[in-house]
Parts: C-alpha cells; structure tokens; sequence
C-alpha cells in the first residue's frame, strides 16, 4: 500500500491481493487461498483453487461453468442484502451491475464501512441487477476507464450504428469480437431491444455461458452454433446474419471462413481508435461493461466515502479527481487483474 490509510487499519493488500485480517479472508485473491469472498465470475477475479468461498448463486454457478464442478472446496451461496459475520466482520454483498450475479462486498467491522465494489458499471442492463451505491467510511473502486478521455455512447447508439450498418450490406456477415461472460449477454440482450428477432449465430466458446444465463431466466431468444465452412469455404448460410465470437477469434482462420464478413468489436475500448485499427476492426462498437469516467466520479459523489482507494485501472486520474472532491485516496497498485472493456 502506498501509504497508511487513516481508515480500515485492518485491511491490508498482501501478494494474494485484498486481505481483511480480523476475518481471516480475502476479497477477489489473485492466488489460492484457505477463504475467499468472490464479487463476481471473470477470471482474474474468480480463480480456481480456494478452500471456502463465499459469493453470489450465480457466481458460484457462472466458476463450475468455467473451471468444472469442484473449482473450490467448499461454498456459501449470499443472497443481495444478506448479511454473515466472519470472525467479527459483518459481511455482505450489494449489486454491482457490472455481469450476472456481480456484487460489491461490504465489509463492517468497529464501526466502519469498507465497499469493495470489483468491477462495475452503471448503465442499464436487462441481464444483471443494476449497482447500488452504499454510504461508506472507504470506498475501494477499479479504475479501467479512469481517464476523461473514456466517455462512452449511449448503448442505443452503438447498436443503431450495427443495425444501421446490417442493413446497409445485407449479404455480408457481420461478426462481433465479444467477451463471453457479461459483454455476450447484454450484446445479445441490446440487439433484442433494438427489434432484431432473427436467430443469433454465436461460437462455440461462448454457448455454455449463454445457455448459464438462460436457465437464471435471462431470455436472449434463439441462438444458434455459428459453425464456419468447411475446407476454407465460407458458410453461405451466414450471409446476413449476426455472428458473436470470441475477440480472438475475430481475426483467425475462423472468421475468414465466414461470407465476407464485417469485423466487428464490442469494448469501451473502441473509444482509442488506434486500437480498432490494430485489431483490423471495421466497426468498431463502444459498448462496455466497466463505468466511464463521468460514471466514475458520479460514483465517488453517490457513496460519500471520505476515503478512497483505487485498484487497478488508470488509478493516477482517479486519485487526483477524488483528491480534489476532498476525498483522501490512494492507488493500491493490485497485481493481477486484467482490463476486460
């Protein structure tokens, strides 16, 4: 840690990541460790390997998708708002709206608050519960878009400009470089919302997850295995549909078995146009699953913390803004967490 903190002496960062000592446990471990709490699926804050973890039904459902069904030793599914204490620390969760049963963990002990919120967004999304702000003594916030540069379109926008671009060449296949847990989902679910009520083509990696969110009563309607041409032909059968695909994908042998396809990229990272050139994507769709910059303060106003920690992301801006809201705060420096858009 950077400095002291003046508040939450018993939270401590460890190389395993976030350890709250009274308790005995850590918050998203970047590492196998006896007790885990778990704010939600994505890998770099969900890893296999602990002894017990505690974190929503979803997310416990959402880490037997990806790891099999013994991905840690023992759990303890929380409901929203339900409240167990560990050793002394009152512990809860609270929506964080960033994917399927992703949730901040509040942590109480000796009369102070500490939210630790993941990773989060503010947008609507039909797909998850959307965040709550919780009144805190410490805040402690991810900072991927932390720069002003990051303010993202209207959702409706982006999927106007993919709609707009489907009808405009309608023998090609549009394909779209899309994260399989979160991004899939409310890509799905916004292309529904715009009146699209075709079948949805997606590849193999990301039907488990989808089918997951289904059977959580998330209706994403008819959605079919994009299975590219065989022996180097394209599947005409393709031409004109919607195809969702891994990002990797998107540029390989895969893609271009596809009829003349449209490459497409749903990230917040669309906003840095180099990166759109450099992934060879044609049309790039500013859709993402973290808060943008304006989300971000509007947070930091909403929760009233004193104190502020930041993560990981661009921590540098976010301190400063919080500094100047006169807010203490302070970049964790966390090792391990990657910068999904």
């Amino acid at each position: 840690m950077a400095k002291a903190a003046r508040r939450a002496s018993w939270i401590r960062v460890r190389p395993e990541g976030l350890h709250v000592e009274p308790g005995g446990f850590h918050v998203d471990p970047t590492r196998a460790v006896d007790r885990a709490i778990i704010t939600h699926g994505h890998a770099d804050h969900a890893r296999p390997g602990h002894g017990a973890v505690a974190a929503t039904a979803e997310t416990l459902a959402i880490m037997r998708v990806r790891y099999g069904e013994m991905p840690f030793k023992s759990s303890q599914a929380l409901r929203f708002g339900e409240k167990i204490t560990i050793n002394g620390v009152t512990v809860s969760l609270m929506p964080a709206g960033h994917v399927l049963g992703s949730a901040q963990v509040v942590l109480e002990y000796r009369g102070e608050r500490v939210v630790v919120s993941g990773d989060y967004k503010r947008r609507p999304d039909l797909t998850c519960t959307g965040f709550e702000p919780v009144p805190c003594d410490v805040f402690i916030t991810e900072a991927t878009f932390g720069l002003p540069v990051f303010r993202h379109p209207e959702d409706r926008h982006e999927i106007a400009t993919l709609m707009h671009s489907h009808a405009l060449f309608p023998e090609r296949c549009h394909v779209i470089g899309t994260y399989s847990l979160g991004k899939a989902q409310r890509l799905i679910s916004l292309i529904r919302a715009a009146g699209y009520d075709r079948p949805l083509y997606l590849h193999g990696a990301l039907l488990p997850l989808c089918a997951l969110y289904q059977e959580h009563g998330v209706d994403l309607g008819e959605l079919l295995p994009a299975t590219a041409g065989e022996k180097g032909q394209p599947r005409n059968a393709l031409k004109g549909e919607i195809v969702l695909a891994p990002p990797s994908s998107i540029v390989d042998r895969w893609a271009r078995r596809l009829p003349d396809p449209v490459i497409c990229m749903a990230s917040g990272w669309m906003r840095v146009k180099q990166r759109a050139k450099q992934g060879g994507v044609e049309l790039p769709l500013v859709i993402s699953d973290h808060a943008d910059w304006d989300e971000l303060l509007a947070t930091l106003d909403d929760v009233g913390a004193p104190e502020v920690w930041v993560t990981h992301g661009r921590e540098e801006a976010l301190v400063h803004a919080a500094g100047l809201k006169g807010m203490e705060a302070q970049a964790l420096r966390l090792i391990g967490y990657e910068e999904e858009g």
